[in-house]
Parts: C-alpha cells; sequence; structure tokens
C-alpha cells in the first residue's frame, strides 16, 4: 500500500507571476490593443457620442420580442410534427453540431439572395467569429498556408488568425475599392516565396470600415481569378441589407458557379447581437484517401465540436421565430431598420457637409467617401488622426470615432472612420458637429 504524507501547513508563497512576452502573441495584438484604447477611452468619457461604434440602434429592441420569437419556433416545430418531448429535448439539449435552424437560413438565402445551397452545407455558428475561426482553421493546415485579406481590414478577421497563427497578407484596396488584378498579383507574389494562398477574405457590400461596394464586373472578374489561383474567398455580409438604394447587388456566393466562395453570415444586424447567432456556408466537396465525398460544412463541424460543441438551440430557437414570423425573409423582417440606417447614412453625410464646408475643406485638405450603403463612412484629413487627437477628442469636444490605422498593417494615419448606426439622428448631428469643431481646432 502506498503511504502518502500528510500534507503540512501551507506557508505563504510568491504568488504566481507571468511573463508577458512568453505568451501567445494574440495576448500582444497591436489591433487588439488599439480597439482596448478605444474602449477604455470610452469609458472615461461615457457622455461622449460616439461615431466610432459600429452596434445596432436600440431603438429597435423589445425583450417581450424574445419570447414572441421562441413561441413562434415552437409553435412551428410542433406544426412539423415535433412531439412536447422532442421540442423540449430540441431547446434544452445540447443538439446537432451544426445546428437546427440550418433548414431555415437555406431558405432564407434563397428567398431573399438567390443562393440555393442544401441545408446540411450550412453551419450555424455562435456569432459570425466562430464561422470564421473553423473556416480559417479547416483551410490553413500548415505554416506556408496564408490568407489574403482586402486591406483596411475587418479586425475579427485578422485578430482570428492571429490567435490561429495564420499570417495574413493585405491586399491594398485602390480608390474604387479591391481590385481583381491585384488580388492575382499577391497571390502570385505569395506563392513566389514558396507559401501558398489559401482563400481571400472580403466584405464586398459596404464594407467595414472603408464602406466600399464592389461593382457587378468586378464580382465577376474576383470569381475569375479565384478560379485562376486556387483561391477560395471567404465573403462576409453582414451589412448587405442596408444599401442606400434597392438596386439589386447580387451576392458572391449567388454568383458563384464553382463553389469558390464560403458565404459568412450573422444575425447580429438583423435580428439583435445578444442572439449570437451567425453562420458559415460551405458546400465544396471534401474527397479523402478512399474516395468518400462529403460537404465541407460537414467537415468543419469537428472543428466546432472542439470550440463551442454546438451553438445555443434557445438563441437558434429566437432566430428561428424571427425567420419562421418574416416568412424566412431578412429584408421583410427588416423594413424599418433598413429605411433607419439608410436615413441615418444620409444625415452623417449630409452633416459633414454642412459641418465641414467648401471651400475651407478644400482649402485645408478634408475629404470623405459617399458609400452606397452600410455603417460607415471614411474622412481623410491633413493631420494624424491617431490616438493622442482621439483622447482630445473625447476629452475636449465629448466625441468618439475610430483612427482608420487600427485597420492597416500599416496605413490610415490620417483617415478616421465614423459610424452612423447606433444613434438617433439628432444625436449623430450632434456629433458631427462636435467633430467639425475639433477638425477646425486642430488644423487651425
Amino acid at each position: 500500500m502506498v503511504q502518502v504524507a500528510e500534507p503540512g501547513p501551507r506557508t505563504a508563497g510568491k504568488p504566481v507571476e507571468l511573463v508577458k512576452e512568453a505568451m501567445h502573441a494574440s495576448v500582444s495584438d497591436p489591433v487588439a490593443a488599439s480597439m482596448n484604447f478605444l474602449n477604455e477611452v470610452a469609458g472615461r468619457y461615457p457622455d461622449a457620442i460616439s461615431l466610432a461604434a459600429g452596434r445596432p440602434y436600440e431603438g429597435f429592441y423589445d425583450t417581450e420580442d424574445i419570447k414572441r420569437y421562441l413561441d413562434v419556433y415552437v409553435a412551428y416545430l410542433g406544426d412539423q410534427g415535433s412531439t412536447p418531448e422532442q421540442i423540449r429535448r430540441a431547446l434544452m439539449q445540447y443538439g446537432r453540431t451544426n445546428g437546427q435552424i440550418h433548414g431555415l437560413i437555406a431558405r432564407m438565402l434563397a428567398v431573399d439572395e438567390g443562393i440555393d445551397v442544401p441545408a446540411e452545407a450550412i453551419s450555424v455558428t455562435a456569432g459570425c467569429q466562430e464561422a470564421m475561426i473553423m473556416a480559417l482553421r479547416g483551410l490553413c493546415a500548415g505554416p506556408d498556408d496564408v490568407l489574403l485579406a482586402a486591406e483596411p481590414c475587418y479586425v475579427g478577421i485578422t485578430g482570428a488568425a492571429r490567435v490561429l497563427n495564420i499570417d495574413v497578407v493585405p491586399v491594398p484596396e485602390g480608390p474604387d475599392g479591391l481590385d481583381p488584378a491585384r488580388v492575382a498579383e499577391v497571390a502570385r507574389a505569395v506563392r513566389a516565396q514558396g507559401r501558398h494562398p489559401r482563400a481571400l477574405y472580403l466584405v464586398p457590400d459596404f464594407s467595414n470600415p472603408s464602406g466600399g461596394c464592389l461593382d457587378l464586373p468586378a464580382r465577376h472578374a474576383l470569381l475569375d481569378v479565384a478560379a485562376a489561383e486556387d483561391l477560395l474567398i471567404l465573403e462576409d455580409d453582414p451589412y448587405g441589407l442596408f444599401g442606400l438604394d434597392d438596386r439589386p447587388r447580387p451576392r458572391l456566393k449567388s454568383l458563384d458557379r464553382d463553389r469558390r466562395v464560403i458565404y459568412l453570415g450573422s444575425f447580429a444586424k438583423s435580428c439583435f447581437p445578444g442572439a449570437r447567432i451567425g453562420f458559415l456556408v460551405a458546400d465544396q466537396t471534401v474527397v479523402d484517401a478512399t474516395g468518400n465525398r462529403t460537404l465541407l460544412a460537414e467537415e468543419l463541424s469537428a472543428i466546432k465540436s472542439m470550440v463551442t460543441v454546438n451553438t445555443s438551440p434557445i438563441a437558434q430557437a429566437v432566430v428561428g421565430g424571427l425567420l419562421v414570423e418574416s416568412g424566412c425573409s431578412l429584408k421583410a423582417a427588416n423594413v424599418d431598420k433598413i429605411a433607419f440606417y439608410r436615413n441615418n447614412l444620409r444625415r452623417l453625410l449630409d452633416a459633414l457637409d454642412r459641418h465641414l464646408p467648401a471651400p475651407w475643406r478644400d482649402e485645408v485638405g478634408i475629404t470623405w467617401n459617399v458609400p452606397a450603403g452600410g455603417f460607415f463612412a471614411v474622412v481623410d484629413v491633413p493631420i494624424p488622426a491617431d490616438e493622442k487627437l482621439l483622447e482630445i477628442s473625447a476629452s475636449r469636444h465629448g466625441v468618439l470615432w475610430t483612427p482608420m490605422s487600427f485597420f492597416y498593417t500599416d496605413g490610415g494615419h490620417h483617415s478616421l472612420r465614423l459610424s452612423c448606426s447606433g444613434l438617433h439622428p439628432d444625436t449623430l448631428e450632434e456629433g458631427v458637429r462636435r467633430l467639425a469643431t475639433l477638425l477646425r481646432e486642430s488644423i487651425a
């Protein structure tokens, strides 16, 4: 029998200290540090008007909607033949790894976007960020596999790549947005270095942060480049509903004939962020050594099962109820939101024009883009739009914005991103007035 010594009395020792430089690089990610700084400034000046946060407008939210959506979804399951025991299990047990509302999402994609994919090609994720991690981890297997990304770039994808030790190679946008020829050029340069460009990430419709939108010829050209360069495309579509007009803008996935596009979606803007429901569409065929064929979404579920196990069935039920209630059309469910965000973007651009009038802005060198939709606009200024200026902006003028340098590897130092989504129109107007005062004083 093994004798175990009785533990003696514990004496106070030196508390553990970890060396930051010995931890993973994602802990010290400069982009994350920049975003933390922005959050800290917002925390120190809670009364400042935020033209920085791209969150949805809360005026549309009512806690009673949660119960209604749940009731609608439960009734839907009953109409589909589920017993009370099966409904209880669907809401309160772990559930299918790739989710249970995949069929409703498939119908929504067909109704709203003309994207026809089997329900089994859809994975319902815990927010779109998980969808990004699943796609990146599944596609980039070795140290030489890299991700191409349009720059300026949404920090969520670069942060996910950093956590996974995947290199991101920027593809700089031009004045008219992402140039497909530039994508081919960067892909070939990466390949010449002995590395493997696996995929390209972009937001084709009203991107965060630039607000850019690819025209139809560029979309077709980009798909041609993907085929020629053997690239997959990660198409992120958080803002596609919110164009300034009803002009059709086909998603890359709806034009995809070769299954080059993995489509990333979210219900954060169309439902509400607290649901934390996203999804990916991965209908690519995966062939193993024995010749067995499966869908990429099914293979990626193995990664999901080791990250979140499965997406909250209760959260799925809330989004499922929204889809059932709207006839599986986010366009129908978001009529009022679409009108609100259109008005706010127009209000933002109009306020810039009035509070930074010509010819003064032309003399000092202030310009801004005019996005065709979405939540963001970019203002170019003749002074550094850095963290120091942001601190002055918050403390002296009571207005927040985001330096565009946060979205570049090295660039954007004289530009700032403005968000118009989360504010009442009158507050938005006042925020632009305060920003104009800051710029006039700082330039003078």
